[in-house]
């Protein structure tokens, strides 16, 4: 099953995933953040999805989060971001 993501123009800086909610404060710092940085990514707001897409999502963020929290931003299917973390962001996306 492929799940609709948003894709988001800006310079290539890898494969990232950002799995959000769409009413989370912190999911929409997190894509603010990396709108300012110019980084090009792809968005799926999991509240947004169909049932299935939705428990699909979950699963696929649970192999990186076992937590399951918002935002989670996987960066070439290894490296995860887990939360608002800017220092984080910036020190990945800064170069």
């Amino acid at each position: 099953m492929v799940i609709q993501a948003k894709h988001i123009e800006g310079k290539n800086k890898g494969d990232i995933k950002l799995f959000a909610l769409s009413t989370c404060i912190w999911c929409g710092k997190t894509k603010k953040l990396l709108n300012e940085l110019g980084v090009e990514y792809n968005c799926i707001d999991v509240d947004l999805l169909e049932n299935d897409d939705q428990q699909e999502a979950l699963k696929e963020i649970r192999k990186y989060n076992p937590a399951g929290g918002f935002p989670t931003m996987v960066i070439d299917g290894k490296d995860c971001i887990v939360g608002f973390d800017e220092h984080k962001i910036r020190e990945k996306f800064e170069k």
